[in-house]
């Protein structure tokens, strides 16, 4: 299992800076609260972080989750000392199950760094990172759902080569609405 210090990195881009994805930390409460007052994150996530307590369960959560093989990460956007800069977002690989063929990832973006190609370029370095570590051990299917009428979703699938591939009945609490399911097969070129 990797390490709950493991950093990733997205590459600048000649309109946007570098990324750093690490584990979520303690010290991200503050922000979190603040992210989790966002109308469209409520919308199209299960983040229910509504005060400084639950931002501390959720960071927890997550922190806990490397134990059980849900890799969460804060993505920020790089500074020119290398350092990240306020979370600009989030990205998940979940169900890592030991000889299990397929996982699942997901993500959110802050209200401030939409629209600016964050997501995708995090979901792909979240992705080739999960080929490197997990292929070997027989994770060959990454999955990605969405809400139908999450479009901005949709397209982040796209960018980050995840095709579409079926659309599924709502499967509450963690999908009360239609569903598109996305697949990325991780024998396929890294990007």
């Amino acid at each position: 299992m990797p390490d709950i210090t493991t950093r990733l990195r997205a590459d600048a881009t000649p309109t946007a800076p570098a990324l750093v994805l690490r584990p979520w930390a303690a010290s991200d409460a503050p922000g979190l609260v603040a992210l989790g007052r966002d109308p469209a994150l409520r919308r199209w996530t299960s983040l229910a972080v509504d005060d400084e307590s639950s931002a501390v369960r959720w960071l927890r959560e997550q922190r806990q989750g490397w134990e059980r093989g849900h890799f969460a990460f804060a993505v920020e956007e790089a500074r020119p000392s290398g350092t990240g800069g306020p979370v600009a977002g989030h990205v998940v690989l979940k169900n890592v199950v030991p000889g299990a063929a397929s996982a699942e990832v997901g993500y959110w973006t802050a209200e401030r760094a939409r629209g600016r190609a964050i997501a995708p370029r995090a979901l792909r370095a979240l992705t080739d990172w999960t080929a490197a570590t997990f292929a070997r051990d027989g994770l060959t299917r990454l999955e990605l759902i969405h809400q139908t009428d999450n479009t901005a979703s949709c397209r982040v699938a796209e960018k980050s080569r995840y095709a579409l591939t079926a659309v599924l009945p709502p499967q509450p609490p963690a999908h009360p609405r239609d569903g598109h399911l996305h697949v990325r097969h991780l024998t396929e070129a890294p990007g």
